[in-house]
Order: structure tokens, then sequence, then C-alpha cells
């Protein structure tokens, strides 16, 4: 009998979910899992996860006593909620659960710096060893600043909305775990700039662009993992089949547990030793320069950080909302 894609992907690429939903997370079996404000915010929003969004509530309350006003026990719960749904889903997997710093903190360092460090006491306080928890920082060059404190001091990183070859290779000169590049939002980018409907995968900016960073990082031996995520599509999927690491959506996952035939590795170490890739050294200099050359990175970072923003917002006001109902 045949092997799934999911199974045959999962022989060459470490599989990780792409969600807030405890129950997919069950349903895939994936080593790690990712969140992000988003996913955090949605999540908050369905029935089967009240209680998460409730205990935390009670918990900020019965933290802060009867005197604090809504606000402050509004704040505190939006703080810890996202550890809360890492909580359970470190329960589930075995490997490591990202979360995200507060998306309106990208461009300040020492604030990053001081949420990352807030973020892990709170895993550790519940038990959790800092080992299996990735923070997860915007890409600008203030949070890869940040980002390579955290990593010195055993807080390990996964940077997101990567969409360019520099902030890529910022993170790896800057010691950092993880990187996200967002493959489907660099599609989505040039379908709209060019005017293009579609592109074939192998021909795929976002694919494009991955494949251009891990070829960099493994000929030149950086120890930064790389974990394409944001697909719009399971062709971006396959062609990707060898990155280090996938984080997927669970729809796409359903797909790929539901879909048999072939899947060769299209990624691997000897190709990308053999690539034209050439060294380049990033200072803060180079990284704006490019980042400003680079429109759809320009474009794509300050978007998903706005996008990001607006999510913690909805969160916010779903949280004030809650906490009137509970203590009315």
């Amino acid at each position: 009998m045949s092997q799934s894609l999911l199974e045959q992907l999962k022989q060459y690429t470490v599989v990780v979910a792409d969600t807030g939903d405890i129950q997919a997370i069950e349903k895939f079996t994936p080593r790690d899992a990712t969140t992000n404000p988003s996913l955090i915010t949605a999540a908050a929003q369905m029935p089967q996860y009240q209680s998460i969004v409730d205990d935390t509530l009670k918990g900020a309350r019965e933290t802060l006593g009867a005197a604090a006003d809504a606000a402050q026990v509004v704040t505190l719960a939006f703080d810890r909620l996202a550890v809360s749904f890492g909580l359970q889903i470190l329960k589930i997997i075995p490997g490591r659960v990202s979360t995200e710093v507060d998306a309106r903190l990208s461009f300040d360092t020492d604030a990053t710096v001081a949420k990352g460090r807030d973020l892990i006491a709170q895993y550790e306080a519940a038990g959790i060893d800092r080992k299996r928890v990735l923070i997860k920082v915007a890409a600008t060059w203030e949070g890869i600043q940040a980002a390579a404190t955290l990593e010195k001091e055993g807080i390990h990183c996964n940077l997101t909305l990567i969409f360019g070859l520099h902030q890529a290779i910022a993170c790896a000169e800057n010691g950092i775990t993880l990187i996200s590049p967002f493959v489907g939002r660099i599609l989505d980018w040039y379908k709209k700039d060019t005017g293009k409907d579609s592109y074939a995968p192998a021909e795929d900016p976002g694919v494009l662009s991955v494949t251009e960073i891990y070829n960099y990082y493994k000929k030149f031996g950086y120890n930064t993992e790389v974990m394409g995520a944001s697909f719009r599509n399971v062709g971006e999927i396959t062609e990707l089949a060898g990155s280090d690491l996938l984080t997927i959506a669970p729809s796409l996952l359903d797909e790929l547990q539901n879909t048999q035939g072939e899947l060769p590795r299209k990624l691997n170490v000897e190709a990308a030793a053999a690539s034209a890739a050439e060294k380049i050294n990033v200072d803060k200099v180079t990284f704006d320069a490019m980042h400003a050359k680079d429109r759809m990175a320009t474009d794509k970072l300050a978007e998903g950080i706005d996008g990001f923003a607006k999510a913690l917002v909805v969160l916010e006001t779903l949280l004030a909302d809650r906490l009137a109902v509970l203590e009315a």
C-alpha cells in the first residue's frame, strides 16, 4: 500500500502544525506546533476552548485581587493567554511550541527582550523546560538583535515574517535557532504585483525564496533551521520537501494525509553545496539597504506586523467582554 504525501514528507522534513486548534494538533501528530496572534485569537473564540480563556481570566483576577480594575485583569490575562494555549499544546506534542511576542513591540529591542524573558518565565513556572519553547519575534533588525540577546541566555527563538534573504542571513549571523519564511504571503504579493493568476509550484516566488535561503544556510554551514510557513497550496509544500521543518495549517495537513503518490525530496545539502550562492555579510547598513531595495519584503513585513497587531486588539476586546460576563 502506497504512503500518503504526509507520511512521505515526514521522512524528509519535520512537520509542524500551524494552528492554535488543539484538536487539530491531536489529529495530525506533528512533532512541533506554532501559533501566532491571529491563530490564538481565532482559537480563543472557539467554544471548545472557552475554558482556557475563562481559566486564564480567573487566574489573572486571583493574582491581582478584587481591588484591581477590569483593565488590569485583562492586560494580565492577555499576557498569559498564549502561554495557556502553549501549555495545552505541549501536553500533546513531543517537541516545541512557538509563542509570539506582542507584534506591537517589533521595533523595540529592549521591550522584546523583556517580553521574551517573561514568556519563558511563565513556561518555566508551569514546569516546562525552556528547550521546548521557541519565542517568536518579527524579523525586523530590532527584533533580530533582541533574539540574539535571548539566544545568549539560552532562550531559543523563531524569527517570523521572513520575506528576504537579508533577514535570513542576519538571523543566521546572530545565532538564531529557527526562521519562518512566509511562502504563501510572498506568492500573494507577486500575484497582486504582476497580475499573474497562478504560478507552477517549481516557479512559485515563495518556494524560490525558501530554496534560496535553505541553499545559502547549508552551503555556508549555518546551524539556523529553516521552517517554511504560510502555505497556499500543497504544491508549495511538496516543492520544499527536505526543508528542515515546514509548518502547515490543518486543512493542508488533511489534504496531504488524504493524497497518495510519490513525493521526491527537493531540498538537500548536496544540491545546496553546489548552488551559486555567494557569501554576504549583513550588518545594519546592509540590512537596511537590502530591505529598502526589496519592495516585496518591505511591504509584507509591515503588513504582517500590522495584521498581528490588529489581531491582538481583537483579542483584548474579546477578553474584556468575556471578563464582564464572568463577573456580572
